[in-house]
């Protein structure tokens, strides 16, 4: 028991406390309350998972609740791209709900408020709200409309929602302490007009609630016991308390609101602001490019949901915002895909090798295990012959003793097939390779069990053999921004520091073995890194996102 105590975070110790004192476990409830107004990103996959894992962990029920309050940024779009974001991260909801749902009830509650003396009417612009507001360090000033009469703001709270009147005209704000040492505790804005059409209700209304008015009453109205939000809203804690205190009823569940840390990504932005922005001016191709860190965009990119949600944990639950190194994040997704991603050969900078000694008008099948990591293992044929492609970086025409791979007079294992040896290279009229000689060993077939297989040499080579090869588009996708906090600069703008190297799209060759591959499948391109197939394939053209390198490159530049 002390040990599964010690690995409680401070989120589960909170649960746990009350349990202790009494809360009954039928009524816990989660939600995870998104706003669509553009995709999720990595730092809601923290919070779903922390929800959603809360609600596993404690059988607990968890709705998805959209916070619908806002049609002027909201789409129906950003509804649906959340729902397959949470259901692709393997959760599933009790009920979706949504703010909307309980507009009639808000509004309903607001006039018992206006009765009971709580809030008012207030006809002043924006600007001059804000002013009266005062500062952390002095009061606030009363607005001269604090006073109107219940009937005249029951009037004008009526008009409003009639739409009889412009936006910005009026809004109604709860009456609490202009001189409270909490800003958002001088009379906060309930209701505004906004005469635009809401993605659900359409034109049926022309005020909209406010966030804090309406997150912890759909909380108390759903019955949540526990509402998780980060830090940037521990201080509206007291006014999700004082708006829950005016229509509490004690035979109900009174919702709790803790705060926990953001966690920032390095090399990218987490703002849905600034996400929009890159999507806007071009930056990026919309909120799934690969580049972005979006889950739609990671998804796309290649990384699976046990990545995502083996980095969430890693991470854990905080109380202070830090930044995350993006490498935690691709460490994940290699450790990942190294259990379940299939093993081909492709080439991506492609030199052609000829073995003038094997036979011409020849083909053979090697037998290649599929991925060594199967506790079963599998195996598929691949098509070797007399002309085949390998990577350009690993051919030298005269290199050290610590170079590996293929050089004049020196020897490699071709993957699964021969051992070979370079006698010559063929130049253009430039002086450029474009052609190796080779001879192999016909003896030294891998798996043969021939003296001569068993043969030590230092280089093995990854390679396509050219008839059989398929040409394929690759997109190899780098960190979006050259700086890990870009948007921390103080007088630049956050997109200074993009990357101009952040996509590099070359054409590459791979066995035919992922001629049928579809949209989403993984691999692992051998002593090259892991890809998926994108969207973007069709019937006569496969194209593959490099997912993450082997290993971590950024490492080296880093430390320089």
């Amino acid at each position: 028991m002390a040990e599964e105590a010690k690995s409680l975070n401070f989120i589960e110790h909170i649960i746990e406390d009350d349990l202790k004192e009494g809360f009954n476990k039928e009524g816990l409830r989660f939600r995870f309350p998104p706003e669509p107004n553009g995709y999720l990103h990595i730092g809601h996959a923290s919070s779903i998972c922390l929800n959603f894992g809360l609600g596993e962990k404690y059988s607990a029920p968890v709705n998805l609740r959209f916070d619908d309050t806002n049609p002027v940024k909201e789409e129906q779009a950003f509804v649906d791209a959340i729902k397959r974001d949470v259901e692709w991260l393997g959760y599933k909801w009790d009920e979706v709900r949504y703010a909307s749902d309980y507009f009639q009830q808000l509004y309903d509650w607001a006039l018992v408020l206006i009765k009971k003396g709580k809030a008012y009417v207030d006809s002043q612009p924006s600007e001059k709200i804000a002013e009266q507001k005062g500062t952390p360090n002095t009061p606030g000033t009363e607005s001269p409309y604090r006073n109107r009469s219940v009937e005249e703001n029951l009037s004008l709270f009526q008009q409003m929602k009639n739409g009889d009147f412009k936006e910005g005209e009026h809004v109604l704000r709860a009456k609490i302490d202009m001189a409270s040492s909490n800003m958002l505790m001088r009379d906060p804005i309930m209701y505004r007009i906004l005469h635009k059409a809401h993605h659900r209700t359409n034109t049926d209304w022309c005020i909209y609630p406010m966030y804090d008015w309406t997150h912890g009453e759909s909380d108390y109205i759903e019955q949540v016991s526990h509402s998780f939000c980060t830090l940037e809203f521990a201080m509206h804690r007291d006014l999700y308390n004082w708006f829950l205190e005016q229509v509490y009823d004690p035979n109900k569940v009174k919702p709790k609101q803790r705060e926990f840390a953001r966690r920032n990504l390095s090399h990218t932005v987490v703002s849905k602001r600034k996400l929009l922005r890159l999507v806007e001016e071009g930056v990026v191709k919309g909120w799934d490019d690969p580049r972005m860190p979006t889950i739609s965009g990671l998804r796309r990119r290649g990384y699976t949901p046990d990545s995502i949600k083996n980095f969430a944990k890693t991470i854990g639950i905080a109380k202070r915002d830090n930044l995350i190194d993006v490498s935690l994040l691709e460490f994940h997704a290699r450790e990942d895909l190294n259990k379940k991603a299939p093993r081909i050969m492709a080439v991506l900078n492609p030199l052609k090798v000829v073995i003038t000694n094997y036979p011409e008008n020849t083909d053979e099948y090697l037998e290649a295990e599929n991925n060594p990591e199967e506790d079963v293992l599998t195996y598929r044929k691949v098509p070797f012959s007399r002309e085949i492609y390998i990577e350009q970086e690993d051919f030298r025409e005269e290199a050290n003793r610590k170079f590996f791979r293929l050089k004049l007079g020196g020897e490699v294992r071709l993957k699964n097939a021969y051992i070979i040896k370079a006698e010559k290279a063929v130049k253009d009229d430039q002086g450029n390779i474009v052609e190796v000689h080779c001879t192999y060993d016909p003896l030294s077939k891998s798996g043969s069990g021939t003296p001569e297989s068993q043969r030590k040499v230092k280089g093995t080579l990854h390679w396509v053999s050219i008839p059989h090869a398929k040409e394929v588009e690759v997109r190899e996708y780098d960190r979006l921004f050259t700086e890990a906090e870009p948007d921390r600069h103080e007088g630049k703008d956050f997109l200074e520091f993009v990357n101009p190297d952040s996509l590099r799209i070359v054409k590459g060759y791979v066995e035919p073995s992922v001629e049928t591959a579809k949209e989403g499948d993984h691999f692992q391109f051998q002593r090259i890194g892991y890809f998926n197939v994108d969207r973007d394939t069709t019937h006569e053209k496969l194209v593959f996102n490099k997912t993450v390198g082997l290993r971590d490159t950024w490492a080296k530049i880093d430390s320089k």
